[in-house]
């Protein structure tokens, strides 16, 4: 993944009543996000309409395409410690059609559940936990969630990807860094930098051919975050050298852009501020300059 010098093109802008702007995904025609405190699903062409509103109590945080069951995922929740949500001990695993119909409600068989982030990829879905850092892949015939990473292994999950080859998963955990999760034997390898540092503070996550994108918003402003493994180490890069985003979230990808979105209103919402004078934007810069081959 070559630095290169880019301009991030702005594809679709939330209008400013969605105050908080968390997921987005795309199938390559239709872009979706996540309006958080709303509960609502956009799907966006030149503008933003409801597509689905969640059932109550629940609110959707990120979301993904999944190309084989033609399903949009939603990782539906209701975390404690979030002053403009009521607080309960279990979210749920959501997938609607592209018509906006529920079509998927899963959770685990026990126990609190906070789904934070989901991916899907190659017919496979995989939620993690933002309290207990928990990560689950959807049975096969997708009426259960199977642990990958037990509760309390991790701390607070975000993003996963598979790797190039399909058989690890590579997990963003906000508190203790980067994890790869071998799916043949369970085992799970916190990865380190080259100075044997974690890399905390990562939340969207998406494959970038050989390796990897990451949205670090550990501190602010945020980052677009290049990574790729090597001999067991985290290589970071620049994709964009100089770029910083406000308050960024989640990205996904089309095939031919990489989408993220750029100030997403956390920071407001947790203010207490219940108008915003601009709608988050959804920026693109072009696959194959962050990601050649």
């Amino acid at each position: 993944m070559a630095a290169v010098a880019l301009q991030p093109q702005t594809v679709v802008t939330a209008d400013p009543s969605h105050r908080l702007i968390e997921g987005v995904a795309t199938d390559g025609r239709r872009i979706w996000l996540s309006s958080l405190i709303d509960r609502k699903i956009l799907l966006c062409t030149s503008r933003c309409t409801t597509l689905a509103t969640l059932p109550s109590g629940l609110h959707p945080f990120a979301i993904a395409w999944d190309e084989q069951r033609k399903r949009l995922w939603v990782a539906a929740d209701c975390p404690p410690n979030v002053s403009f949500i009521k607080a309960c001990e279990r979210g749920a695993l959501l997938a609607f059609d592209a018509r906006g119909r529920l079509r998927t409600r899963v959770a685990t068989m026990a126990g609190a559940f906070h789904p934070g982030d989901v991916s899907a990829a190659n017919g496979q879905v995989f939620v993690s936990d933002s309290q207990n850092g928990a990560v689950y892949r959807l049975s096969e015939n997708g009426g259960a969630l199977d642990a990958v990473v037990r509760p309390g292994v991790g701390k607070s999950g975000q993003g996963s990807a598979l790797d190039a080859p399909n058989n690890r998963l590579i997990v963003a955990d906000y508190s203790q860094g980067i994890a790869s999760i071998d799916l043949v034997s369970g085992a799970r390898t916190l990865l380190l930098r080259e100075d044997g540092k974690p890399l905390r503070g990562i939340d969207g996550l998406i494959r970038c051919g050989a390796g990897f994108l990451g949205i670090y918003n550990g501190r602010s402003p945020g980052e677009l975050v290049g990574i790729t493994i090597a001999a067991g180490k985290l290589q970071l890069i620049e994709p964009v050298p100089g770029f910083t985003m406000p308050d960024p979230t989640q990205l996904a990808s089309d095939g031919e852009r990489v989408l993220i979105v750029s100030n997403a209103g956390w920071e407001m919402a947790l203010k207490g501020q219940s108008v915003r004078s601009d709608g988050a934007p959804i920026i693109a810069f072009p696959l194959s300059a962050l990601c050649p081959g």
